[in-house]
């Protein structure tokens, strides 16, 4: 067994790419997908339990007290801070697979693009067959522009990163100033009111079809929902690639693989960075708590890019944290290694509860109850990730995935431990 130079562990007498063994994973990242997953979890179940529309739109004033005091925490401390967390482990990972490619002296580049392929037609499964909220398509998209960058100087990385990731913000700044002044050009507001009046249309028939309708029709509407979605990676592309690029330098730098050597990284993160994200992110709230679906203006622009750099720093604040506990959170690490099942089934078992075509709890859980349900079920993940790495090397979509990248299927069950 040898190491690269940032400490990557790389099995050199194997000729070929293969999936990477237990033994040289670094365990951090794992962990950190494992926290990712529970923040991504409790940041989708208001668009698990509602209408997709409604989600993701700040703190909602239709609720009250518990209720009330529940969005805010997770607008504020969750959403855009852990699929951004995510992003960044992605961009680590592709660097990681780049540096084991040049070790081994293999070409990376078509390897590289049937792993893309293959997440872009789980990601297309998952969002027309279960959930229309999916980042799977926006990553295996996105990860084409990575591919380019494969070549940048390591020292070059987080600026980009940082640059190409504040390009959203420019670009809701740049929205809002032109809401404002197509507004403005308009008095008689007919612009702004259909604007409304499309976006509560769609919004009754996210309820009709998520809400009452039979799986044929959820998938009718899934599938306009997925056309919706896409145009939005003109603001969440920026956003993905630059955590893919700075996840790019964590990894080629060594700062997973040994953090110990980035203290000082990784104290300026925590102390400095988290706490002036959470200040602006406080700010951005207090500023404009809310977007009503349909309405954006320049003050909302402002506010939801002050929001997005908030984001940004928080995500570091949070990923600094993390590592520097790892030692006490290693029991995320299963939930880690088998993430795409996870994410999956987290869809997979928020629809069936909430969905008319399964148990049919549609906006009926109060919004502090969706906290304890995502906890008790990332709990349940955890149990049946660790139980499941006992008898299996991988999940189960993670096999897959492996399978369809390598062209071979990789052995799924462990070897039985001698006695």
């Amino acid at each position: 067994m040898t190491a690269l130079p940032d400490g990557v562990p790389v099995n050199a007498a194997s000729p070929l790419l293969q999936p990477v063994a237990a033994g040289d994973r670094i365990a951090v990242l794992d962990i950190l997908r494992g926290f990712a997953l529970l923040g991504i979890l409790l940041m989708n179940m208001e668009a698990f339990s509602g209408p997709l529309d409604l989600a993701f739109t700040g703190i909602d004033p239709h609720w009250h007290g518990l209720d009330y005091a529940a969005d805010a925490a997770i607008y504020v401390l969750v959403q855009g801070k852990f699929f951004t967390l995510f992003s960044l482990l992605f961009g680590a990972g592709f660097a990681i697979m780049a540096q084991r490619a040049d070790a081994a002296r293999r070409a990376f580049t078509p390897f590289y693009l049937r792993r893309s392929a293959a997440l872009l037609l789980i990601g297309l499964c998952h969002a027309l067959l279960v959930w229309s909220g999916d980042i799977l398509v926006v990553y295996a998209l996105v990860s084409l522009p990575l591919l380019a960058c494969r070549e940048v100087p390591t020292r070059w990385l987080p600026a980009m990163g940082v640059l190409t990731y504040l390009c959203a913000a420019a670009l809701m700044l740049l929205l809002g100033l032109l809401m404002g002044l197509s507004a403005h050009l308009e008095p008689s507001g007919t612009q702004v009111r259909d604007a409304v009046a499309q976006a509560g249309h769609t919004i009754d028939m996210q309820r009709q079809a998520y809400g009452h309708g039979t799986y044929l029709q959820a998938v009718v509407q899934r599938l306009r929902d997925f056309f919706a979605q896409l145009s939005a990676v003109i603001v969440v592309g920026p956003e993905v690639l630059g955590m893919f690029l700075i996840g790019s330098w964590f990894a080629r730098s060594g700062a997973l693989a040994t953090p110990d050597n980035f203290a000082r990284l990784y104290q300026r993160l925590r102390w400095v960075a988290l706490p002036i994200g959470l200040a602006m992110m406080v700010a951005s709230a207090i500023w404009q708590p809310y977007l009503a679906p349909g309405t954006f203006t320049a003050a909302s622009g402002a506010a939801f890019a002050l929001n997005s750099v908030a984001s940004l720093l928080m995500c570091l604040g949070y990923l600094a944290w993390i590592v520097r506990a790892r030692a006490r959170l290693a029991w995320l690490a299963p939930v880690g290694r088998t993430a795409l099942t996870q994410y999956i089934a987290q869809s997979l078992v928020c629809t069936w509860v909430f969905y008319g075509y399964g148990l049919g709890a549609f906006e009926q859980m109060p919004r502090a109850g969706q906290v304890p349900f995502a906890m008790a079920l990332f709990a349940l993940q955890v149990v049946a990730s660790t139980v499941w790495l006992r008898y299996f090397r991988f999940g189960p979509l993670e096999w897959v995935w492996r399978a369809m990248t390598y062209l071979h299927w990789p052995p799924l069950r462990r070897a039985p431990t001698p006695r």
